[in-house]
């Protein structure tokens, strides 16, 4: 591995400082446009808010206490349009000094700037390993009461020990550039917490693969991890989100190879979803296919849904690999699935995410 990727890659191993703001200081805000400048300068000046309008290069430095910072930058950002803000440029100094060169690499774009200040607690949460996973059991679509399987679903802990939800998390971390930290922790966490409550049946683990460079370095902790507590490859399937697939198609079938060479299983998440299906169906080929729960509600009233779905279905029975319907909340749509073939189901009519999670499950019929 070249020195550049190794140095590349040690990102998802370390996180980065937080941005501590107490004391005062000032926000130099370079404007794009004339029109934002001035914009900006009345609402500075309605508002009565101290700043430093400085019309020879459309910038603005108002000055701030550093635990201000987040909310007047919100304030801003809703007084600009969004290409707007995007396009603005922002730094904070602080104390009474000028920007000096040094200064200047940390010059961001305003949304960034927002970011990093709200990214606080995501850090904080990373650092004291406040992530945990919750399971939810993938079971025979024929018999409701057989579970195949669990997948792994992230969640965070305050640390008051009431639960976050990814969507935030993810979020944030995509913003912040924190991705690649929070998907090894995920990761780390799937495998760990599975371990703990003693499951024995096939994992299924989301991994994005936008946050990986190069497997072989980015996946060794997930790896080892999974040699560690002794859980065998093949009860290891690696779910790749096709919604949020890395364009390079090579790329992606580098992680895959590597997976396959590991003896863990790929499944293709979210089938469905995107615009790209039989790209990734031909590329991947992956041991498994889940169908996207947007496909699945509502399908026996659906003629449109219904007809894809049994393409797809077709397809994989045809190629070997196994099936799973996803988003399962009506006996209708277990019913469906069931009739045309799918191999396995997940959703909320079987049993929600928990930890420890369910393990009995009713037979539905």
């Amino acid at each position: 591995m070249s020195q550049t990727v190794s140095k590349s890659c040690e990102r998802c191993q370390t996180l980065p400082e937080k941005l501590e703001l107490e004391g005062p200081g000032r926000l130099f805000l370079w404007l794009p446009l004339g029109h934002s400048y001035g914009k900006l300068v009345r609402q500075l000046g309605d508002s009565g808010r101290q700043h430093h309008a400085m019309p020879e290069n459309r910038c603005v430095a108002v000055r701030l206490e550093g635990a201000q910072l987040s909310a007047f930058v919100a304030d801003v950002m809703g007084a600009l349009t969004g290409e707007e803000s995007r396009a603005t440029r922002a730094l904070f100094v602080e104390g009474e000094a000028e920007p000096g060169l040094g200064d200047f690499p940390r010059v961001g774009s305003l949304p960034q700037l927002f970011t990093i200040t709200r990214s606080g607690w995501l850090v904080d949460m990373l650092a004291e390993k406040r992530v945990t996973s919750h399971y939810q059991p993938i079971v025979h679509a024929k018999d409701t009461r057989q579970v195949y399987a669990y997948e792994a679903l992230l969640r965070g802990l305050e640390r008051d020990g009431s639960l976050v939800f990814p969507g935030k998390m993810l979020t944030l971390a995509r913003d912040a550039d924190l991705l690649f930290q929070l998907d090894l922790a995920a990761r780390l966490s799937a495998v760990r917490e599975a371990s703990r409550l003693g499951l024995k049946v096939p994992l299924f683990i989301n991994f994005t693969p936008t946050a990986i460079y190069d497997p072989a370095f980015c996946l060794r902790s997930t790896v080892a991890a999974i040699a560690e507590v002794g859980m065998p490859p093949s009860n290891v399937v690696f779910e790749i989100i096709e919604s949020d697939h890395t364009p390079d198609a090579n790329h992606l079938k580098s992680l895959i190879a590597y997976y396959r060479q590991a003896g863990f299983r790929v499944a293709l998440d979210d089938l469905g979803a995107g615009y790209s299906s039989l790209n990734l169906i031909h590329q991947l080929r992956p041991d498994i296919m889940k169908l996207d729960m947007e496909l699945i509600r509502g399908i026996h009233q659906d003629t449109y849904k219904a007809s894809i779905t049994e393409k797809l279905l077709e397809l994989a029975q045809k190629l070997g690999i196994l099936t799973v319907a996803e988003g399962i909340e009506t006996p209708e749509e277990l019913r469906w699935v069931r009739e045309h073939g799918v191999d396995f189901v997940q959703g909320y009519l079987i049993a929600r995410p928990a930890s420890p999670p369910v393990m009995s499950t009713p037979h539905i019929y």
